[in-house]
């Protein structure tokens, strides 16, 4: 049987930075894996792309991601199911390899060419493939342009960050989308339901990366909650999230999360 957790909520005026897990199918947690190639994208020291796929937009370059992000292939971003998946890779097979492990997130897609020569493939952001270099040698690194890494799915730690959904610019009194962001624990989202004052339970659809939305018909009726269903069956009910007088654009952050497991 599913878990449920019920949560109350704050509102922060300010865009809430993105943060992240595991989405689920086909990849697991699980031990290292050998299977996946590495490329990198954007500037040498940079955060690949602004946003990309997923719809963080800058939150990428700066805390907690600052830059440690990724583009996944599909059989890891997964129609945007695998936005804000944390992955551990390394490389050894280069001279400039360190051989740890460093820890990134998917922020992005990479759809065609040389992500989808391997069964997993990451084109990480300039700052996340130097990382995988041995001190003062992350240039070396990158100028080796593509990589074979060891990969590994781990679960996000966002150390006390909470839920929070960005109401997207284009909300109306009839229609609502929502970026989730934060989920700790399992980190995908199997499906986002909703409900408005006085109403009853309805799926949203999954409008693009890690965006959700609900065609309401008649006007939306605040406050509205959502419910989170992980991966893993985990149930987060975000009550009265959305408060009356909602304002497209804007971030409402929660004051807890799924547990970090």
């Amino acid at each position: 049987m599913a878990s449920k957790i019920q949560v109350r909520f704050r509102f922060t005026p300010f865009v809430a930075l993105a943060c992240l897990l595991r989405p689920g199918a086909p990849i697991e947690l699980s031990d290292w894996s050998n299977d996946g190639g590495a490329t990198w994208y954007g500037a040498p020291h940079g955060a690949g792309s602004d946003g990309g796929a997923c719809g963080y937009q800058n939150a990428v370059e700066q805390p907690p991601f600052s830059s440690m992000v990724t583009a996944g292939g599909l059989s890891i971003f997964q129609n945007g199911k695998g936005c804000g998946s944390c992955f551990q890779v390394k490389c050894t097979e280069h001279a400039s390899c360190s051989g740890s492990p460093v820890t990134v997130v998917l922020t992005d897609e990479c759809p065609d060419g040389a992500c989808q020569q391997e069964p997993v493939h990451f084109d990480l952001s300039g700052t996340a493939f130097g990382a995988m270099a041995k001190p003062g040698q992350d240039d070396l690194l990158l100028n080796a342009g593509r990589l074979r890494v060891q990969y590994t799915r781990v679960p996000c730690n966002w150390h006390g960050m909470d839920v929070a959904f960005k109401v997207d610019a284009g909300s109306n009194p009839y229609y609502l989308a929502v970026l989730i962001e934060c989920e700790s624990g399992d980190g995908d989202l199997r499906s986002v339901e909703v409900i408005q004052s006085g109403g009853a339970w309805a799926p949203m659809q999954q409008s693009w990366g890690a965006v959700w939305k609900y065609n309401s018909g008649p006007a939306l009726q605040a406050p509205i909650s959502l419910r989170l269903i992980s991966g893993s069956g985990r149930v987060l009910i975000a009550d009265k999230v959305i408060p009356p007088g909602w304002t497209p654009g804007r971030t409402y952050r929660s004051i807890v999360n799924f547990n970090f497991s």
